[in-house]
């Protein structure tokens, strides 16, 4: 298995993860928000798809995400998360306001998995290793698809386990 085919199985199997772990969880569920400083599950599930759009589309490409082109006022997000070197602590300021109408954010994930993947089968081994600025420094496309989308989308899947948790349900889809 080639370099790039293994990144779209690892892409895959977060991507099941995230989706089994936010399917059937309800709107109320969804926006639940936890003490402490953690977001809900709505928020850090439309924080992924975006910054899954983001990086893919954006930073990789040079194109507009989709949430800002075809997708605009239908990503089933009501605001755009805080944009370039704003800071994390924007991102947990719009976390904490934004409203997500989760089957339209579902559909709109399915468009940014099928864009990545159109990306992914489109280029060639090498690109991997092309550097980009990012807000984390400069580092390769490989990185970033590592660490700032396939761990990324992992982390918060075990966060979005334990938030159903603490509203006793079931984490994790097995």
């Amino acid at each position: 298995m080639d370099a790039i085919a293994t990144i779209r199985e690892h892409l895959g199997t977060s991507r099941w993860l995230m989706d089994g772990t936010v399917e059937g969880v309800t709107p109320e569920q969804a926006h639940w928000q936890p003490t402490g400083l953690a977001n809900s599950i709505a928020a850090t599930y439309a924080h992924l798809v975006l910054s899954e759009d983001m990086i893919v589309q954006g930073m990789f490409q040079g194109k507009q995400p989709l949430a800002a082109s075809t997708w605009a006022g239908k990503a089933g997000v009501d605001s755009m998360p805080p944009q370039g070197s704003e800071g994390d602590a924007d991102w947990s300021d719009w976390g904490r306001k934004v409203r997500v109408d989760l089957p339209a954010l579902q559909k709109y994930a399915q468009a940014v998995y099928a864009a990545s993947d159109a990306y992914l089968t489109s280029v060639k081994p090498e690109e991997l290793e092309r550097q980009i600025d990012t807000p984390l420094g400069k580092h390769s496309i490989n990185f970033m698809l590592g660490a700032a989308i396939i761990g990324h989308v992992a982390g918060h899947s075990g966060e979005i386990s334990a938030i159903k948790g603490l509203q006793g349900l079931k984490g994790y889809p097995f």
